[in-house]
């Protein structure tokens, strides 16, 4: 896992829905809205490769 210069852990195998820059990123790769990412995360888990699955499911 990756460290920020203040020494916390970075785990990038997670999206966090309330961060709004992980969504935009998120949402911008998968070619969606916003919205569909929120969604994902609210039913699959905050998991990258759930949240991705279950994007390309709908």
């Amino acid at each position: 896992m990756a460290t920020t210069w203040r020494g916390r852990a970075q785990d990038r195998a997670k999206v966090a829905g309330g961060q709004d820059h992980e969504v935009r990123y998120e949402a911008k790769k998968e070619g969606v809205p916003k919205e569909s990412v929120n969604k994902a995360v609210r039913n699959a888990g905050n998991s990258r490769k759930k949240v991705e699955a279950e994007i390309s499911r709908h």
